[in-house]
């Protein structure tokens, strides 16, 4: 698509850092140069306030991701690419039929009730939860990592949505400030809320979570 529409060598498209690393090298391979902006903390998608904020004459493109089933914030994105004349492409996730989100949002309520010391996602906006992406802080108590690992050690599968932003992997790496998108790489964490899962299952999860006695406050 950014082929199609033109861009290519001396043009720069904005993206996020925060995984989608596929979306940065199709950047790459059209000649542009890819621009990283911040995160909005609770959707994880592209913030446009941080896409206004990296845009210079040489941009030609913004590419917004839609993440773990809350939209970015397309509406905002539009009217920017409106008023600075740019392309503003949208990828998309795989969201299933409805009956397989609803049991997914069945799901996501009952974690949002039993788990204590986690911050859990907002479910604004739609919510799909593709993945259910909570928040374990590190304080001086047991960080990201250290909870996963439990977690898995008790039989619940989880994982790492993103273990380093793009901008700090080799032949990306920008000298950049990103804390919101850092702060998200260092945080999350993924937990089961697949249709297939039973209410045991989902006792489970929340059980195995909750034994570990969280993190009650985020570091300052």
């Amino acid at each position: 698509m950014l082929r199609a529409a033109g861009v290519g060598v001396g043009d720069e498209v904005v993206v996020s850092a925060f995984g989608n690393v596929e979306v940065v090298e199709a950047v790459t391979l059209a000649g542009a140069l890819p621009v990283f902006a911040e995160i909005d903390p609770v959707t994880y998608c592209l913030a446009p306030t941080a896409v206004e904020a990296a845009i210079t004459p040489r941009t030609a493109a913004v590419v917004a991701v839609h993440r773990f089933g809350r939209r970015a914030d397309i509406a905002r994105l539009h009217l920017l690419g409106q008023r600075h004349g740019l392309l503003i492409l949208e990828r998309g996730e795989s969201e299933g039929p409805y009956e397989e989100i609803a049991r997914r949002r069945a799901r996501a309520a009952y974690l949002d009730a039993k788990l204590r010391g986690v911050r859990t996602p907002d479910g604004g906006d739609g919510h799909t939860y593709q993945q259910y992406v909570v928040r374990v802080p590190g304080n001086g108590r047991p960080d990201r990592d250290a909870f996963a690992q439990a977690v898995r050690a008790k039989g619940v599968e989880c994982r790492v949505p993103v273990k380093t932003p793009v901008h700090r992997l080799p032949g990306f790496r920008r000298c950049v400030s990103l804390p919101e998108t850092e702060r998200a790489a260092d945080e999350t964490l993924a937990l089961p809320v697949d249709a297939v899962l039973t209410k045991r299952d989902m006792q489970r999860v929340a059980s195995a979570c909750n034994a570990l006695g969280g993190l009650l406050q985020p570091a300052l």
